[in-house]
């Protein structure tokens, strides 16, 4: 049975109140105050109301939903895992007087991490609307500014190759028929591993890809063909393993081992159609010179990937997903969004005044954004709405009349203000980890299952209260063969560069193509299972001594 408070406090609760009371930060002070809303409290009951059948009145008492709320909050504002959650709030007075815990058993970070799973994205969604009501109510937001941007959250993915794609869907395969194998034994298709011919293909195309010359193309071609075959016969071999199971000619003993050799058969039906679809773009680019086929993948375990161009010079392609951040006030975000396709810029600017306002009862007197947002229509529908001055530079204006109006003084002033989204986006990239979204998608990668109240995008989950429940999974690169260290070696003297360097893949161009490295990354863990620096595996440093890939 779930509660919305706690009905009765204990002589613990009041013992660790009256300790802990002139001991809070100011933050806390303030956060204490606007934590007991009502409305805030309810939504987060509603959720968790909606875990088992009945929750409201049955069972034994769990955590009220005001401890959830709080124990939630900490963890996002301290940017805790949930052991380090667990083992501060356990250790500390305050926190334990500010999470609601009082004098009660702290929940372990498991369970937390589950309640994590049932506030999900809707409900923080809600939640935010409820503090940008409340900022307005206590007039810390009066919506005469706002300012958007976009930027992108990547995921969690290895720079894509075609050939670093076709390794990845071998492996794969061949991992999930052995597993077929050790369940149902020596019947039906014999499997043949080769793993170890397609390791050795894709060092052939990184050394010919960065050779330069007509030569040099067709060795390309040619590794590129043998790869492909392999690859066809890799496939053709996990459809016979599907069908097997499907007709009964595979199968297990006892029921479990059934119910498991079913769920590697869907594992076959999902990546195979995947693979297929990375050797058709890899033979429409290669030997036809489509750089532009229709469905591309850039992940086999993350397939809604985008390339997404943000004209920045350090980073000219990034893979993910667009999200958008508007402002008021005082650094108060008023909306988020993230993207199932990347919009125009300029698409999003009067959805953008239109949002801000139905959250603060007005229309902005001042919009600003860059470049990016600008048109001449949305000058004019921006204006219509009661914006008094539209702050979005046009770059390529030839009026003189225009030139003079972004030299003014307001307009100077406006823009110099919306280098504060700037901030926040590097803000919540550096400290909350929207850089990258570790929360995989579906594939063999990540087998355990999504949550009902998942939206299928690895970013709305990135923005979630409950941020990384599950630990980082990259993409695997656990298989490291002696023929790679060898093939390192061999090309140590062919302008390999020095260690400080590794962390940068090499980029030379072949004609008129744009090189990608080939490479995969591995996130440590700390001793409290937060994601760490990551290590370059083997199969970089040959990418460090020049070996790349071409891809448009």
């Amino acid at each position: 049975m779930i509660d919305a408070r706690r009905v009765q406090r204990t002589f613990g609760d009041g013992f660790v109140a009256d300790t802990a009371a002139d001991l809070q930060e100011a933050w806390m002070r303030h956060a204490d105050a606007i934590l007991n809303d009502d409305q805030l409290v309810a939504t987060v009951y509603e959720a968790l109301t909606k875990r088992h059948p009945q929750s409201r009145t049955r069972g034994r008492r769990g955590a009220p939903a005001e401890m959830v709320l709080r124990l939630l909050i900490l963890k996002h504002v301290r940017n805790w895992s949930y052991e380090v959650l667990e083992r501060e709030v356990r250790a500390n007075l305050v926190y334990r007087d500010f999470t609601r815990v009082g004098g009660g058993k702290m929940p372990d970070a498991k369970t937390i991490g589950r309640w994590g799973l049932a506030v999900g994205p809707e409900v923080v969604k809600r939640v935010h609307e409820r503090l940008v009501q409340i900022a307005r109510e206590e007039g810390i937001a009066t919506g005469r500014r706002m300012r958007v941007d976009t930027t992108v959250v990547e995921t969690n993915i290895h720079y894509p190759t075609d050939s670093s794609l076709l390794g990845d869907g071998v492996r794969v395969l061949t991992r999930v028929m052995k597993k077929i194998g050790r369940i149902a034994g020596d019947v039906g298709t014999k499997l043949r591993d080769r793993n170890r011919s397609v390791k050795l293909r894709v060092l052939d195309i990184a050394r010919a890809a960065r050779a330069k010359g007509p030569q040099s193309q067709e060795r390309l071609k040619r590794s590129y063909g043998k790869l492909l075959n392999s690859t066809s016969r890799v496939v053709g071999q996990a459809k016979r393993f599907g069908r097997e199971i499907a007709d009964g000619v595979k199968r297990a003993t006892d029921v479990v081992a059934q119910l498991a050799l079913e769920g590697l058969r869907r594992q076959l039906d999902q990546m195979v159609p995947r693979v297929r679809q990375v050797m058709k773009q890899a033979r429409a680019r290669i030997f036809g010179g489509d750089t532009r086929s229709e469905g591309k993948l850039l992940s086999l375990f993350e397939p809604s990937t985008e390339v997404i161009r943000k004209g920045k010079a350090a980073k000219p392609n990034e893979f993910g997903k667009m999200l958008k951040l508007q402002e008021a006030e005082n650094q108060l975000v008023t909306d988020y969004e993230v993207y199932d396709r990347r919009p125009n810029d300029a698409d999003l600017l009067i959805p953008a005044i239109e949002t801000h306002q139905a959250r603060l009862g007005r229309a902005p007197y001042l919009v600003a954004a860059d470049a990016a947002f600008y048109s001449g229509r949305n000058e004019v529908i921006a204006k219509a709405k009661g914006v008094k001055r539209v702050c979005i530079p046009n770059r390529s204006t030839k009026s003189p009349e225009r030139k003079r109006e972004q030299k003014k003084r307001w307009f100077r002033k406006g823009q110099k203000w919306r280098t504060g989204s700037e901030g926040r986006i590097s803000v919540v990239k550096r400290r909350h980890g929207l850089d990258r979204g570790l929360a995989g998608d579906v594939g063999d990668e990540h087998p355990h299952p999504k949550p009902a109240h998942d939206p299928g995008d690895p970013l709305d989950r990135v923005v979630a209260v409950e941020g990384h429940v599950r630990g980082p999974r990259l993409e695997d690169a656990q298989d490291r063969h002696h023929h790679v260290r060898r093939a390192v070696h061999e090309d140590a003297h062919q302008g390999a560069r020095s260690g400080a360097e590794g962390c940068q893949p090499a980029r030379q161009p072949v004609g008129a193509a744009v090189e990608l490295a080939v490479g995969q990354a591995d996130v440590p863990l700390d001793h409290c299972r937060r994601p760490g620096r990551p290590r370059r595996l083997l199969l970089d440093q040959l990418v460090d001594a020049g070996a790349t890939v071409e891809l448009k």
